[in-house]
């Protein structure tokens, strides 16, 4: 079982690389596997510390279970052992979740990705549950909390994870919506058992108040700022760190950025593929047509980014 003391870093949240007519609704073998494997290799080459699949950026909502399967396996494949992976295991119930972890386990996955049901919001009593249910069903496999507190409809709150601890492997938290308060008080809860990640603008100063690293999309649309940023923060270099949180808090600011959380995660993936890193390949049904202002803002912040890139090339 992974333990929380070597997850830290980067985790590039991956796309579910779409073939080129992955757009049509009567497609059902849209995963491109062939560019997913060269892209997560070229990840991992640059310094990538782990990658996690199928969040919501990466389309665990528009994937067929066929689909899904050969993307773990792919996806494993093409990892090699070299770092670790997490699968993303989101469903609308534990039954489904569980038997998606099993195929991931099956499939040599280190750990498993999970938010809760969403379709009718949690309880945190039913939360806590849950998460308890996928650890015990499975003890050698890894188990990560996807948090996400406007699209999953419930937060977690601090005095959860005193219950959440209790099982060793629960040693994964996708976090970004805390204070820094709320936050210290958090790492005094899970140190040393449950790694926590953050966004990738976060790392400054979360960093400095325990956090293992972030958690980041953006990744795939060139990964050296991001690993020039953990880097300073792993020196201590906190100056540096906080420059290019700036800078990269102000790539973000390209002419009509989406407010609406579903324009917000599905354009990273237009971003992507005019940045150039590697192609993600076009968004699968129903998100199939895109606003003229997504499309222009989406333009914008690739070259914002590219720009970024520039100016904290890899060393």
């Amino acid at each position: 079982m992974i333990r929380a003391q070597y997850l830290k870093g980067v985790v590039a949240m991956m796309p579910a690389f779409t073939t080129p007519n992955g757009e049509s609704p009567d497609a059902t073998d849209t995963v491109d596997t062939k560019n997913l494997m060269e892209s997560v290799d070229k990840m991992i080459k640059d310094g990538a510390n782990a990658i996690a699949t199928m969040g919501s950026f990466g389309e665990f909502h528009t994937l067929l279970w066929e689909e899904k399967k050969k993307l773990i396996e792919a996806t494993i494949s093409a990892v090699r052992q070299r770092v670790p992976v997490f699968i993303g295991c989101t469903t609308f119930h534990t039954r489904e979740t569980l038997r998606e972890a099993k195929f991931a386990q099956e499939a040599g996955a280190d750990g498993v990705l999970c938010g809760v049901h969403f379709y009718y919001r949690s309880t945190v009593e039913n939360a806590v549950q849950f998460y308890h249910d996928i650890a015990d069903a499975f003890p050698k496999l890894g188990v990560g909390i996807y948090h996400n507190p406007p699209l999953h409809k419930i937060t977690l709150p601090v005095a959860a994870f005193e219950k959440l601890v209790t099982r060793p492997n629960i040693v994964f938290l996708k976090d970004s919506h805390r204070t820094p308060l709320e936050f210290a008080k958090l790492i005094k809860i899970v140190k040393d058992k449950i790694s926590v990640f953050v966004m990738q603008a976060q790392m400054y100063p979360y960093m400095q108040y325990g956090a293992s690293g972030c958690w980041s999309i953006c990744a795939w649309m060139g990964p050296s700022p991001l690993f020039r940023l953990r880097d300073a923060c792993y020196a201590g270099d906190w100056e540096t760190a906080k420059q290019i949180c700036i800078d990269m808090s102000d790539a973000y600011k390209a002419p009509g950025r989406p407010g609406d959380l579903l324009w917000r995660e599905n354009s990273h993936k237009l971003v992507i593929n005019d940045a150039g890193y590697c192609h993600a390949g076009p968004l699968r049904p129903p998100f199939r047509h895109v606003p003229p202002e997504i499309i222009e803002h989406s333009k914008q912040m690739a070259e914002n980014w590219k720009k970024l890139c520039a100016k904290y090339p890899a060393k």
